[in-house]
């Protein structure tokens, strides 16, 4: 009778579930319940696991989700594949831009050497009337050099090697012109001193350049008109009583026959070029 309350004893231990308690790190405690089952055969089951209600990760949309051994189910780094096409993607773009940007420079370009160019707005406010005396006394006009081409050069007669330099050039380039292509060519000298270039002085310095050059002075408010009507700069430096010297614009302007400004040429011209220049103006200007 006592063998059979034992066995009895031992069989409702073992067919009776066990509730053992575990500590998870971080996590609390829980609870495993070991259920053994004889099967019919006679084995035991493998241990089922069964956590209680409370346990953590049982909740949908939690990133940190756990297994029932307390894995992390945490989605892996990026895959080589994507990588690869993240890189080509990109680079497929960078491409796309750069082609797009030439394709514009190119528009660009093709349509700025389509356009032609149209009139011209006008040419610059140089020239107008004036009053001097030429250098044999007499007084003229703008209007005494009417139906004439005519070259004008500022400058003073003490200037010790700029305006000489320059009325030599000037001198050769319109008996150049008159050679090549029988043009003839009015040159003009007019003073920005004329405080010493006198009607004689002007007459015996411009006949040393050229016998048809013409020499023009005035009084002090006649030169400042005539240099501000084209626009010359002219200034006293290193006074020293009565002597002293002119700073001034050093350029000569091609006026067409009814004395209205066409161009102006400075110091950079030599004698062929300002000689070319002055030919190719007037063919142009009698197109």
């Amino acid at each position: 009778m006592s063998k059979m309350k034992g066995l009895i004893k031992t069989f409702r231990s073992i067919s009776q579930p066990q509730v053992i308690p575990l500590l998870r790190p971080n996590k609390g405690l829980y609870y495993r319940c070991l259920a053994s089952e004889t099967t019919t055969s006679g084995q035991t089951n493998v241990e089922k696991p069964i956590e209680n209600a409370s346990t953590e990760g049982k909740q949908t949309g939690n990133p940190d989700q756990t297994t029932p051994l307390g894995r992390s189910i945490r989605g892996g780094p990026v895959s080589w594949l994507s990588l690869v096409l993240l890189i080509m993607t990109g680079g497929g773009l960078i491409f796309f831009y750069d082609r797009e940007k030439k394709r514009h420079i190119e528009g660009l370009k093709a349509a700025t050497s389509s356009v032609k160019q149209g009139p011209s707005v006008g040419t610059p406010a140089i020239g107008g009337p004036f009053k001097l005396v030429n250098d044999n006394g007499k007084f003229v006009t703008e209007k005494d050099f009417l139906g004439k081409w005519t070259l004008l050069y500022f400058g003073f007669t003490h200037c010790p090697d700029i305006c000489p330099d320059e009325l030599q050039k000037m001198a050769a380039a319109i008996e150049k012109i008159k050679k090549k292509s029988g043009l003839v060519i009015v040159p003009v000298f007019i003073s920005v001193d004329p405080e010493r270039d006198s009607v004689e002085q002007v007459h015996d310095y411009v006949k040393e350049f050229h016998p048809d050059l013409i020499g023009l002075t005035g009084t002090p408010s006649e030169v400042r008109q005539v240099a501000r009507a084209y626009r010359v700069y002219y200034m006293k430096t290193e006074e020293e009583g009565s002597d002293y010297l002119v700073d001034h614009s050093i350029v000569m302007y091609l006026m067409d026959p009814n004395m209205e400004f066409v161009k102006f040429y400075g110091k950079n011209y030599d004698v062929d070029s300002l000689a070319d220049g002055i030919i190719k103006e007037i063919k142009q200007y009698k197109k």
